[in-house]
């Protein structure tokens, strides 16, 4: 069983990669959305609701984790990995290397929470490349509370994702990362307020491939005896409609594709 936790419905667009190479697998969704968002709490709080979520999705029978969120990765994933070293974690981590090999103007944009852009981990990537493009950066702001919501687009979520995105495209970004996993369910008013010159990039197909590359070797995937519909259970620390709804919609994309 794959277990899959976030600090809401974000990293449902994670889950969404993951079943399209891995349909057949079971799993359990953490939605933390009681503490949600994560992005301004402490980095020890992080790592103590990591704690609990992975003691409960381990009692689920998930024998190996996402943790579908960035500022999470950043705070947690290093002390889970140690304290629970039986435990395979999977991470997300910001997409700066193929926004900036990729990039015509040498200026990429970074979207993502205060809590991912003060990490080590993105400050560390962030590093290896900031010699050989300019990469600017900008807090979502709004943006989690947005799909939480369930508001994905109109005159509100335009408005406020406007605010936000458009400093980095004065700045002449033509890659623009995003470095949340809820900003992909905005991905409608982003797309169209930088315009089909700029490249949005979402880390998430890339995290799907690696835990098949994870799983694979160690014996862990079963999806050739595994349910024809995804076989998925949801849990949430809070209210759990927002998830729900947003689950409806990520299997009704697959099915339909």
């Amino acid at each position: 069983m794959i277990g899959i936790y976030d600090s809401g419905s974000g990293g449902l667009s994670v889950l969404r990669e993951i079943l399209k190479i891995l349909p057949r697998e079971k799993y359990v969704y953490f939605a933390d959305n009681a503490f949600c968002p994560y992005g301004e709490k402490t980095p020890e709080f992080i790592r103590q609701r990591g704690r609990i979520i992975t003691e409960y999705l381990m009692s689920c029978g998930a024998d190996i984790i996402v943790i579908a969120c960035n500022t999470a990765t950043g705070a947690a994933i290093s002390t889970l990995r140690k304290e629970y070293s039986g435990v395979p974690f999977i991470g997300m981590e910001p997409a700066v290397k193929p926004a900036a090999l990729s990039s015509k103007s040498g200026v990429i944009g970074v979207l993502a929470t205060a809590g991912t852009l003060k990490a080590s981990k993105y400050l560390n990537n962030k590093g290896i490349y900031e010699s050989d493009v300019k990469i600017v950066e900008h807090v979502g702001v709004g943006f989690v509370e947005l799909v939480e919501k369930g508001i994905l687009d109109g005159p509100v979520a335009e408005k406020i994702v406007r605010a936000s995105l458009l400093p980095l495209l004065d700045e002449g970004a033509d890659r623009i990362v995003l470095g949340c996993t809820h900003y992909p369910f905005l991905i409608a008013p982003i797309s169209r307020i930088a315009g089909p010159s700029v490249e949005i990039i979402d880390p998430a197909p890339a995290v799907a491939r690696q835990l098949h590359n994870v799983m694979e070797p160690r014996g862990l995937l079963h999806s050739d005896a595994g349910p024809e519909l995804p076989d998925i259970s949801l849990v949430a620390s809070g209210d759990d409609a927002s998830e729900k709804r947003i689950l409806e919609l990520v299997i009704k994309n697959i099915n339909n594709q």
